[in-house]
């Protein structure tokens, strides 16, 4: 209470203040400047070669993160790649450059835009549909540490998309967006039949999964 009449009072000497400095005559006061208000919120519509998803962007949550993706979406950086990591139940990953060509299959997961970008961990958990930055691991993770700022600070251009809860990611990985349509493509991406990579992980797609095109619209724009 003792807050709120503060404020008040306060504001009422401002006011006495406005109207001691008025100059006399008809002369009105300069109107005040409105405060902005936020953006729209902007969806990435990511047409696929197994159908489209559209990705509600969280910029109140990671600005830095969803410039950056929308910089590289608008450049055409994500056209043609494909998903080159996909784990049933868990995630499917994409965005690396490398995977334009087939040819370079044994480097797949170790390209980026040429540069890094600085984590924006945030509160927003992990669960199906959420997209989030992918991004090198730091071995003492393994014993429950913190990334260390070398591998918190890692993440270039590739992303993953949950295909159900993961929170032992939350705090940990840069969440930017969530899926707002689209799920059973989601799901159809995820059920993909895959087989081991070198390190026996049971991650490599069978097809290859195509990112068609990376569209930015405002929401009330996406269909």
């Amino acid at each position: 209470m003792k807050k709120l009449t503060h404020v008040l009072v306060l504001s009422s000497l401002t006011a006495l203040a406005g109207v001691a400095a008025e100059p006399e005559g008809n002369q009105q006061p300069a109107a005040t400047k409105p405060e902005p208000g936020p953006g729209p919120k902007e969806v990435a519509i990511i047409k696929t070669s197994k159908g489209e998803m559209v990705i509600e962007l969280w910029a109140d949550v990671a600005p830095k993160t969803v410039a950056n993706f929308k910089k590289l979406a608008a450049q055409g950086f994500y056209d043609g790649t494909i998903f080159h990591r996909i784990i049933k139940g868990f995630m499917i990953q994409g965005g690396d450059p490398l995977t334009k060509d087939p040819a370079a299959q044994d480097r797949y997961g170790t390209g980026g835009p040429g540069y890094k970008i600085d984590a924006e961990f945030n509160s927003r958990p992990h669960v199906r549909g959420v997209i989030s930055m992918a991004r090198n691991g730091d071995p003492l993770e393994a014993s429950g540490q913190p990334p260390r700022p070398q591998y918190a600070n890692s993440a270039g251009s590739q992303f993953f998309i949950c295909l159900d809860e993961a929170p032992h990611l939350n705090g940990k990985y840069t969440a930017f967006g969530k899926l707002i349509k689209g799920e059973e493509v989601l799901m159809r991406i995820g059920d993909s039949p895959t087989r081991s990579n070198r390190w026996g992980e049971n991650s490599v797609p069978t097809e290859r999964i195509t990112i068609d095109s990376i569209k930015i619209v405002a929401s009330g724009k996406a269909q």
